[in-house]
């Protein structure tokens, strides 16, 4: 019984892409430029997959004998997206950008949505969510005005505290806005980020985050698994990525540790399939805050992890480790950079090799599709 582990470290990228300076990201290596910073990286683990032998990393010397199948795909979409980066891996390539408001969102869409929801808003920046609500939550408190804020990403999220905005109302905005936020103003995913807490020191986000995506724009790997009988087990943000579509079971995580753990629950299942898992913590809390060392730490811990990961893996399981774009930690901008995306494959009857440059992220959807026997027309070149 086949099954294919497709790990996302979420923005851990590995160089500029030949048009990086189309976005201003030209000299971007999440990877190499973490490492020289930060002193050299100690992953041992990776290192031996062959982590190092897709590109000179301080502390991570390249192997004469990889244990695992290694390379480096370009993105064929255009922009550096969270959303595009997943779905362009599903087999999905997008010829036009996801909108992004870097400046905060223009005010037709805010007065639409303030005239909608019946209240003015705050906020209206890109911004940490953790830190906005300490910036702005005792005002919201006080007057009843949801939180508006972006991000790099396509998104548009709503921050509100649980008891001045239930959450059913909460939800509602996000509906609004998502009926909004289509066409010229579309946007990848709106987010209802509930927080509770007495003060600016005390105010936390809950677990009652709501994502409402788009469907992607094709018919992605998850389709012809699901289609085929087989299970998509999405784990950590997979099903708010692609809207639940594909997807037959799911779980969420708080963070990379949680996301590891339960990674390690879902291998120790007996199923067949895909199990899909985006690990989040380097994006969110380390690549966007230009924090080279905290991105550090969690490859580090990441790394730590991998022994387990492999010993729990069954004979006819294929892993594979890539990502989804870049976000360099050591760039001026907090954005996500136009990078490569590395890819370690690792199998018990696969051929530890030098995978090349990959054209396309969709190489690997399309790979994971003819490791599981499963024929389609979905866009890519196999390298099974």
């Amino acid at each position: 019984m086949k099954r294919a582990i497709l790990l996302i470290l979420d923005s851990v990228g590995i160089g500029a892409m030949p048009d990086a300076d189309q976005y201003g990201d030209a000299g971007s290596n999440t990877l190499a430029n973490t490492a020289a910073m930060t002193g050299g990286l100690k992953l041992p683990n990776l290192g031996q997959m062959g982590l190092g032998n897709i590109h000179e990393l301080k502390g991570v010397p390249a192997q004469n004998s990889p244990t695992a199948a290694y390379g480096k795909a370009a993105e064929a979409s255009v922009g550096k997206d969270t959303v595009t980066g997943h779905w362009e891996i599903s087999g999905c390539i997008l010829d036009t950008p996801l909108n992004t408001y870097p400046d905060g969102f223009p005010p037709d869409i805010m007065a639409e949505f303030e005239r909608r929801i019946g209240r003015g808003t705050l906020g209206n920046v890109v911004a940490s969510g953790t830190e906005i609500i300490k910036e702005l939550g005792e005002e919201h408190v006080a007057t009843g005005k949801p939180i508006i804020y972006t991000s790099a990403d396509s998104v548009f999220q709503i921050a509100a505290h649980e008891e001045v905005i239930p959450l059913p109302e909460l939800y509602k905005m996000c509906e609004i806005a998502r009926e909004m936020l289509m066409g010229d103003w579309t946007v990848g995913r709106v987010i209802a980020r509930p927080f509770i807490g007495e003060s600016a020191e005390t105010f936390q986000r809950t677990s009652n985050r709501h994502d409402y995506s788009l469907d992607p724009v094709c018919k992605t790997m998850m389709d012809y698994i699901k289609e085929a009988g087989q299970q998509v087990y999405g784990v950590g943000k997979i099903n708010d990525i692609f809207n639940g579509k594909g997807i037959t079971k799911t779980v969420r995580t708080s963070g990379n540790e949680d996301g590891m753990k339960k990674t390690l629950e879902a291998v120790g299942e007996d199923s067949d399939g895909l199990i899909f898992i985006n690990l989040v913590d380097f994006d969110m809390l380390f690549g966007h805050r230009n924090n080279p060392e905290g991105y550090k730490a969690a490859l580090e811990a990441v790394d730590v992890w991998i022994p387990q990961l492999l010993s729990e893996l069954k004979d006819e399981d294929l892993l594979i480790i890539t990502a989804d774009h870049g976000c360099d930690p050591t760039n001026e901008s907090t954005d996500h950079s136009r990078e490569y995306i590395p890819l370690l494959v690792y199998g018990k009857n696969m051929e530890p090799k030098d995978l090349g440059v990959r054209t396309s992220f969709t190489d690997i959807g399309k790979s994971i599709l003819a490791y599981l026997g499963i024929e389609n027309s979905l866009h890519g070149i196999s390298f099974i």
